[in-house]
């Protein structure tokens, strides 16, 4: 293909595109057809595919529409309806005209689903509840049953003297049933003493009356009290429930055949499926739950009890009596054990655990599972804009890719939204369709690239099958697949929070059993050796031209320097490249990743002191997602701030920060890279009404003995825009973040003039704050020192960069730490010095920082 010609030639397709057709999984069957269909541009999905709206208009499925579909036998391009970079993806819905109004149609958040009770009092039948008793008795004579024994008496607008002058009692004595949701009841003793009069009472429903809502726990003791029969109330089993609930639940009684008065011995004989969930069970050893009484009984749904009066061998024991139970739905961890396996191995009848075949379980050895997962419906108010409709909603519908660009190839994560019929694809575990994103380049060059999703049939499919693909594809349980599956559907929540639970009194339980002790300069100088002076081997331009002081003289060849200053790291290949040897000094210490690298830092301070209060509840996504989900539920269950700010592990200037407040959002960003997801400090100390934080220097002579040391040099970064929650603003970057040397407005502020404005402003001392700010970096690395032994080098002198900001009681909560920071600031600004007299001078920062670390020296720094 000549260059610059667009492509025209199958086999020069395959040859500009050969990694891409390798890396969709497209089988080479297809290839030929997939390029026919690009260069022709033809989307024909139409003419096989049909989109329908499911869960009453909340989503869609897609459905075959041909008569049948063989395994890859057809390729079909799917177009993106909308690609973005995240930060970008808020402005352009407010900006790109009818974006957001295809976005909100294609998530199916355009509609308000949510009538006010107004326009629902109006849709009421509003046949008199009078009219209503006569129709119910005289429909009871027609029968020949004699009397009524099952009563609904909903959404009628019965308040608390209608119900005393319908007289039910007397009017209907035989009934065994009665619901009076949605009316206006609200007098606790009225209804407490009218319930009371139904002597044979099984079931009473009260949902939706004031009376609940008001005064639920009192109601509901009052009419427990008064009605001994009762086994049933709002849905939940009192305890002392019978066969008649039971019968209930396994479709036995209900309306149309409500039971007598008294029933039958054995009336559950016959019943093969029994749905429990949700019952409020907190007693399973019951005489009517038992298999003499339910001797067919296969499939049990034990879901949402808490059964907390019978221990988990009871409750196994009780289940293994039941001859033909070969199906169970359980919660797990829950009252019958922590991990499926457990389960399946006490109950050896099982054919089935959560609708899952348990040969299945058994083989991947997962402890959790729940194959009977709702979907996670986005949610919304009708005064809630469509931007913020689909910014919430489009995590279940993104995908995404990363260009290959040398440049900037660690910015540049694009997500994506599929058309309309590629979006109605959902998610199945046995998927029969397959996607993967595909950039086709008709030029050959990057430049011209056109994005696109390619989607075929990897089974036969059927007239009228729903076409599925897997959201996970690729990802098993040792990627935490079934965590993940928490950004699309209700996964079970007490799993997560038993693990958070347990995790974090793992982490309460830590504590560095004491400090330690502060040493004295113990490290010996070196400019004694080579006649006073030492030669730096540097990479670093700033220390080319600001360390000037006779002891020093930079060199070119690291094979003669006694110091290596380097950004690049210094391991065993590298020094055979160089030269370099294990008797010259450099500036990095071993194993220095459990403080530089963010997931390691987090672990590197949890070993050694759990969780202190100036680091934020930190997880790693990458093996501890399910517990960061059980805090994110606890957070919600609890009525507490759930905003998180997730951080690449290695990245710097922010580069893929995020902040969110968004579950899914949090767990479909892992798919841009490796990342830690920090509780973000809400309430930060301001400064002028904007967000700020510090950067400190500290420098390490010594790990063993430690021997650190903190520069009085340190600054100030300061957010351009003024701080705000509101959720429009988590896109703007200058609102939330600081780091402005490589994007946004630097407003540089003199560190001197900074503390006494914000003593000013908020009436505190700074030495107090600098005070705690000390304690908790000498911490920091006590923590590394204390679980990182190995980092001992005695060739080994480091400077690190550490950022601190302050919460509003000004407490010092750690961010980061930086190997070889940017000190353009401290280089170039002369300060007036915080804690002492005089001037410190940027110029001479360099020399101050090799006159420490190497020369024992302490001018403008001061040992921690």
């Amino acid at each position: 293909m000549a260059a610059g010609n667009r492509i025209e030639a199958y086999e020069d397709f395959v040859e500009v595109h050969g990694l891409l057709l390798a890396a969709s999984g497209l089988p080479q069957s297809l290839h030929r057809q997939l390029f026919q269909k690009l260069t022709s541009e033809t989307f024909d999905g139409g003419a096989h595919f049909q989109v329908e709206p499911f869960e009453d208009g909340r989503c869609r499925r897609l459905v075959l529409s041909s008569d049948f579909m063989s395994k890859e036998s057809h390729v079909f391009l799917v177009d993106h309806a909308w690609t973005f970079r995240l930060s970008d993806a808020y402005n352009q819905l407010l900006e790109v005209p009818g974006l957001a109004e295809r976005m909100a149609s294609l998530m199916c958040v355009d509609v308000d689903m949510n009538l006010d009770e107004d326009a629902k009092e109006e849709e009421v039948d509003q046949q008199s509840v009078w009219e209503l008793l006569e129709s119910e008795i005289h429909g009871a004579k027609e029968k020949g049953n004699g009397s009524v024994r099952w009563l609904e008496l909903e959404d009628l607008q019965i308040d608390d003297d209608t119900l005393l002058s319908l007289d039910l009692p007397t009017k209907f004595p035989d009934l065994l049933a009665l619901s009076l949701t949605g009316n206006k009841l609200s007098n606790v003793d009225v209804v407490a003493q009218e319930v009371a009069k139904f002597k044979h009472l099984r079931a009473l429903w009260l949902n939706n009356n004031p009376a609940v809502e008001n005064c639920d726990e009192i109601l509901q003791q009052k009419v427990l009290d008064g009605s001994p029969n009762l086994e049933i109330y709002n849905s939940r089993f009192t305890h002392n429930f019978s066969e008649w609930a039971l019968g209930f639940c396994g479709d036995i009684y209900e309306k149309d055949n409500p039971g007598s008065i008294y029933p039958a011995d054995h009336s559950l004989q016959d019943v093969t499926s029994l749905d429990l969930s949700h019952r409020g069970i907190h007693n399973l050893n019951n005489k009517a739950f038992s298999p003499v009484e339910l001797p067919s009984l296969s499939y049990l749904n034990l879901r949402g009890n808490p059964l907390e009066q019978n221990s988990v061998g009871d409750l196994l024991e009780i289940l293994k009596e039941f001859p033909c139970l070969s199906s169970l739905e359980v919660d797990i961890p829950g009252p019958l054990g922590e991990k499926a396996v457990d389960i399946i191995e006490s109950l050896p009848n099982l054919h089935t655990l959560n609708s899952i075949d348990v040969k299945k379980i058994l083989n991947s050895g997962k402890h959790v599972i729940d194959s009977m997962l709702l979907p996670r419906l986005p949610e919304w108010t009708p005064e809630e804009p469509l931007p913020d409709r689909v910014i919430n909603a489009m995590w279940q519908y993104l995908m995404t890719y990363r260009l290959a660009d040398e440049e900037k190839i660690d910015e540049t994560s694009v997500w994506y939204v599929m058309d309309e019929l590629g979006s109605a694809l959902r998610h199945s575990d046995e998927p029969n369709f397959r996607v993967a994103p595909f950039l086709f380049m008709p030029d050959g060059k990057l430049a011209s690239a056109i994005s696109f999703t390619i989607l075929w049939p990897i089974l036969d499919v059927q007239k009228g099958d729903e076409c599925t693909r897997d959201y996970l594809f690729g990802i098993g349980e040792d990627k935490q697949r079934s965590a993940r599956l928490t950004a699309w559907f209700h996964t079970p929540q007490n799993y997560f929070v038993h693990e958070y639970e347990k995790y974090i009194r793992n982490l309460q339980s830590k504590a560095l059993a004491s400090p330690i002790p502060q040493t004295t300069s113990n490290t010996e100088g070196r400019h004694q050796i080579k006649g006073g002076t030492l030669r730096v081997y540097t990479d670093n331009p700033q220390v080319e031209e600001y360390l000037n002081r006779p002891e020093f003289i930079i060199t070119s060849d690291p094979k003669e320097a006694d110091i290596i200053w380097t950004s690049m790291q210094i391991d065993e290949e590298t020094k055979k490249a160089t030269g370099i040897t294990d008797q010259q000094y450099v500036n990095q210490f071993p194993f220095e990743a459990c403080l530089v690298m963010k997931h390691h830092l987090a672990e590197t301070v949890e070993k050694a002191h759990g969780c202190p209060e100036w680091l934020q509840p930190t997880y790693n996504l990458e093996t501890h997602l399910s517990q960061l989900i059980g805090d994110y539920l606890v957070r919600k269950r609890d009525g507490l701030n759930n905003l998180w700010i997730l951080k690449p592990w290695n990245m710097a200037r922010t580069i893929d920060t995020t902040v969110t407040d968004n579950l899914s959002a949090i767990i479909r960003l892992m798919e841009t890279g490796p990342k830690i997801c920090q509780k973000y400090i809400e309430h930060p100390a301001l400064f002028n009404g904007k967000k700020f934080d510090l950067r400190y220097i500290v420098l390490v002579r010594s790990m063993k003995p430690l021997e650190i040391f903190l520069a009085d040099s340190f600054w100030v970064r300061l957010a351009n825009n003024p701080y705000s929650l509101e959720k429009q603003s988590l896109f703007e970057y200058e609102t939330h973040f600081t780091v402005m040397n490589y994007r946004g407005k630097l407003n540089h502020k003199n560190i001197a003039d900074f503390v006494k404005e914000f003593e000013q402003e908020h009436n505190v001392k700074w030495l107090d704050i600098h005070s705690r700010v000390r304690s908790m970096i000498r911490s920091v690395f006590e923590s590394a020192a204390v679980v990182h032994p190995e980092m001992h080098s005695p060739f080994s002198r480091a400077m690190y960069g550490l950022d601190v900001m302050l919460d509003s009681s000004f407490q010092p909560k750690l961010l980061e730490v930086t190997y070889c920071p940017d000190c353009t600031r401290a280089c170039k600004y002369d300060v007036e010095n915080v804690f002492g007299d005089g001037i410190i001078k940027g110029r001479e920062f360099y020399n101050d920082v090799f006159g420490c670390l190497f020369l024992n020296e302490t001018t403008h720094a001061t040992p921690l």
